[in-house]
């Protein structure tokens, strides 16, 4: 039995049709000295997709799946877009809940994949207990989700080398956290699983970068990558849970066409997403108490990332 009165899934938010793509990324980047023509430049990897990014749709199916088993109500807030996470924890308060129990939909701990949540829900709680779940990249039903998914792209190029992507972030960012760290921990893991074991066997790379060139952000970027190999692959996004805009776009449109311009083939791994291991995990997590995470854990970077567009996964 839960110790809590309800379940909150917290995530990124992202645009629904093309009307909401301008207005979602000044809500991403408001307080942030981002030239317009930077944004208009990221608005048009939406329009793409005629306005839609997939992670509102892809959190819904994750709650469906989820109410199958957990056994307390499940409520939906996001940092970015509707529904917004404040609007969220006021109906929670309408409805009686005192207790809640926090998944959100990022695996690795950064300042934008841990700290920025924790701080969202403390602006956002108001006399609501939210205990967050700590960053789960390590849990071995994560790894065994991303290990299926792994196994099942090997099947269309079983020689191939492992990719696995993630989102760059700025090294400041990178030095305050244990982002690197877990990432190629997990990576290690998921190669292991399906008998990559040789250094060889697999790389760890970054995507999705956006920050003036004099900035530092952590390399290699995947599409340098790809042109350095010139050799088939099979792309891992071990960073992301679902096929964010990200994944689409940066992954699926970007590196694919760079793939055939190279005249290679390229296999793309599905991202976790409801895999059964997943729903399993969080019904398990949901069911046990959540301390906070240590005082300074995943801090702000030294050097804002106000810079750039994003410094962390968004829609």
């Amino acid at each position: 039995m839960s110790h809590y009165d309800a379940l909150l899934i917290v995530s990124f938010g992202g645009p629904e049709k093309r009307e909401d793509v301008i207005p979602f990324l000044e809500n991403v980047l408001r307080g942030r000295n981002v030239p317009r023509e930077r944004m208009l430049e990221v608005a048009e990897h939406y329009y793409h997709f005629d306005g839609r990014s997939p992670i509102n749709d892809q959190n819904r199916a994750l709650i469906e799946a989820l109410r199958a088993v957990v056994k307390i109500p499940i409520y939906w807030g996001n940092r970015n877009w509707h529904p917004l996470l404040a609007d969220t924890t006021r109906q929670m308060r309408d409805d009686g809940i005192k207790r809640v129990v926090a998944f959100v939909t990022s695996a690795f701990g950064s300042y934008s994949g841990c700290r920025q949540y924790i701080e969202d829900i403390e602006n956002a709680r108001g006399q609501l207990r939210i205990d967050k779940i700590r960053p789960f990249s390590a849990h071995p039903k994560f790894i065994e989700a991303m290990t299926d998914r792994v196994r099942t792209a090997l099947a269309e190029l079983p020689q191939e080398r492992l990719v696995f992507t993630a989102h760059s972030v700025p090294l400041s960012m990178a030095e305050s956290s244990p982002y690197v760290r877990e990432l190629e921990q997990a990576c290690a893991a998921v190669a292991q699983g399906v008998g990559r074991i040789g250094r060889n066997d697999w790389k760890l790379v970054y995507q999705s970068r956006s920050g003036p060139p004099g900035q530092p952000w952590l390399e290699p970027d995947i599409g340098d990558y790809l042109r350095d190999i010139r050799s088939d692959v099979v792309v891992v996004p071990i960073g992301f849970l679902s096929d964010h805009m990200e994944v689409l776009y940066d992954l699926d449109t970007e590196a694919r066409a760079l793939c055939v311009e190279l005249g290679v083939k390229m296999v793309r791994a599905g991202t976790v997403g409801t895999h059964p291991a997943m729903i399993e995990m969080i019904a398990e997590l949901v069911e046990q108490d959540h301390a906070p995470c240590a005082e300074g854990c995943c801090a702000a970077p030294r050097r804002p990332a106000a810079s750039g567009l994003k410094a962390g996964p968004t829609g």
